[in-house]
């Protein structure tokens, strides 16, 4: 593949790669040889670009990003208002699978961490059945961050996919790019718990209509107050202020 250099678009101050195809972004994260760029993905949702805004620890992170990508309609939205481009959302939890199969073929080594211990034992067992490379596993439950700074010393890897949720998961991979540079790093949220086959996405057609969120919030009305702290993102995009 090709390696074209992205320009990125502030959105509400959060960069933001307004790729127009899955390909496009792949053709940044896979060489021309079929390996994989060392660097670092990161899915921006509105939820994201908020908290950015009032936590200046969370928009540093953001901005070390080689990969931003959209991975939230009202992110898209914002891209296209922009830039005149279709732009398009990427899923983190299908991206990271991607960039996976594409390792195949060098067997690059690849670090798991977060979810519950039996969660990411699935997680292994499916991956490592389908020839992905899976040199560690370690759960979320660590209590210490020094034993995956020794995780990672020890094993080199060239991909490293972290499940911990935002921003604690890209607050890791912080610490983790600073003693291993020579690796692409990419945090999951929920991703793990949907390969095992414990949490469902939303129907297929939900998601070609970009109402996956509307899907969850209906799976957990939980998330209510999540989904109302929005509305200031939906007030900066009409205002234009994002």
């Amino acid at each position: 593949m090709s390696n074209p250099k992205m320009t990125p678009v502030l959105i509400g101050g959060v960069a933001v790669n307004p790729y127009e195809s899955l390909e496009q972004l792949l053709s940044e994260v896979i060489d021309a040889s079929g390996k994989v760029v060392p660097g670092m993905a990161i899915a921006i949702n509105p939820e994201k670009v908020l908290k950015a805004q009032s936590d200046p620890q969370t928009h540093d992170i953001l901005a070390q990003a080689t990969i931003p990508f959209a991975d939230g309609i009202g992110v898209v939205k914002a891209l296209q208002k922009k830039t005149g481009k279709k732009c398009v959302r990427i899923a983190g939890c299908e991206l990271w699978l991607d960039i996976l199969h594409h390792s195949i073929i060098h067997q690059s080594k690849v670090v798991l961490i977060g979810a519950k211990p039996e969660v990411i034992t699935q997680c292994n067992d499916i991956l490592t059945n389908k020839k992905i490379n899976v040199v560690a596993y370690q759960d979320g439950y660590f209590k210490n961050e020094i034993d995956i700074l020794d995780l990672i010393l020890q094993t080199t890897p060239d991909i490293v996919i972290v499940a911990l949720g935002s921003p604690k998961q890209e607050k890791l991979i912080s610490k983790l790019r600073e003693i291993h540079t020579d690796a692409f790093y990419m945090g999951v949220g929920g991703s793990f718990d949907v390969l095992a086959g414990n949490i469902k996405r939303a129907p297929e057609m939900w998601q070609k209509m970009n109402f996956e969120w509307l899907y969850r919030l209906l799976s957990e009305p939980s998330r209510i107050k999540r989904q109302f702290k929005l509305l200031n993102f939906l007030k900066q995009y009409l205002t234009n202020k994002l």
